[in-house]
């Protein structure tokens, strides 16, 4: 084989693979304990308090690790379809509510584990423009709406399975599988898509996390009732870039 041919076929199938680890990751879904989100004042989360735009947080699968939960203010279509446009029972569900337009990540950054914690936060939900350079268009756009990490200035987009836009990240954000009681208006959490984080974040993070909760086992499980605030309650200063 000539040296030419073969290198084109080796930049084929890297290129290939940086677009694929672009897209939702993994979606077969792993569950955990299905637990309702709670406000703060102890009573539980009633979507229609979810402002538009605002990044609000809480702690999932585990006690430790954080997840995003916004309200895009428009519908979020569900994951992959097959040949029959019937959507997956094991993909992604897209967004919930009654508009579609609520969904939940975690808050980990797939790239070094940069995630809230709360005297900073590096990763935050922007919903103006950010600028980034977008891997698709192959130059420098400005977008709103997305999920930017300004640790290494990865981005993410919340109505597509938290794809990676741009930057370093080597795979989308694990998505949280949310659950909508219509008659209640309230919310669970039930399990998370893609490869999660977890093992990775424990094994550098574990330590100061179990500090900063109070808590001896970093990786105990969330119960079944989990707490929801404002991000920017939870950290008392978010960076933005």
């Amino acid at each position: 084989m000539k040296r030419r041919h073969f290198t084109k076929i080796c930049t084929s199938l890297i290129v290939s693979a940086s677009t694929s680890n672009r897209l939702l990751a993994d979606e077969t879904k792993t569950n955990y304990r299905r637990s309702l989100l709670y406000a703060k004042n102890s009573t539980a989360l009633d979507i229609n308090d979810l402002a538009i735009g605002e990044a609000y947080l809480f702690f999932y699968p585990y006690v430790t690790t954080p997840c995003l939960l916004i309200n895009l203010g428009s519908q979020v279509n569900p994951g992959t379809e097959n040949a029959n446009n019937v959507q997956a029972s094991n993909s992604w569900r897209g967004g919930v509510g009654m508009n579609n337009s609520i969904v939940a990540y975690s808050a980990i950054c797939s790239h070094k584990m940069t995630h809230p914690a709360k005297e900073i936060s590096f990763i935050n939900y922007r919903h103006e423009p950010v600028s980034f350079y977008s891997h698709d268009e192959g130059k420098t756009i400005d977008k709103s709406g997305l999920i930017s990490c300004c640790s290494e200035r990865s981005v993410y987009d919340p109505a597509q399975g938290a794809r990676v836009l741009g930057g370093p990240a080597p795979q989308p954000l694990a998505a949280i599988e949310l659950e909508y009681n219509e008659s209640t208006n309230q919310l669970y959490a039930t399990g998370s898509y893609g490869a999660d984080m977890y093992d990775r974040f424990f094994e550098k993070f574990g330590f100061r996390a179990s500090m900063e909760h109070k808590i001896e086992d970093p990786k105990t499980l969330s119960t079944e009732q989990v707490v929801v605030q404002k991000l920017s309650d939870y950290s008392k200063q978010t960076i933005k870039c």
